[in-house]
């Protein structure tokens, strides 16, 4: 039996793979890649991106 990570990457994968306007989808264990926060450079700003004790995502400036 899968378990929702497996599911979800299945989903995220479909995603990725359909054709037209779609969104880029990559999955957080792949974008974090094991780590809880991760910086994001955008037209000179800094962002955090991180994942809190309850596994939501949060973005800070």
């Amino acid at each position: 039996m899968k378990n929702a990570d497996d599911l979800n990457q299945e989903r995220a994968d479909s995603v990725a793979k359909s054709p037209g306007n779609e969104p880029k989808v990559i999955s957080a264990r792949t974008l974090f890649g094991g780590q809880r926060e991760i910086c994001i450079e955008h037209e000179g700003q800094r962002y955090v991106l991180r994942i809190t004790r309850r596994g939501k995502l949060l973005l800070q400036k």
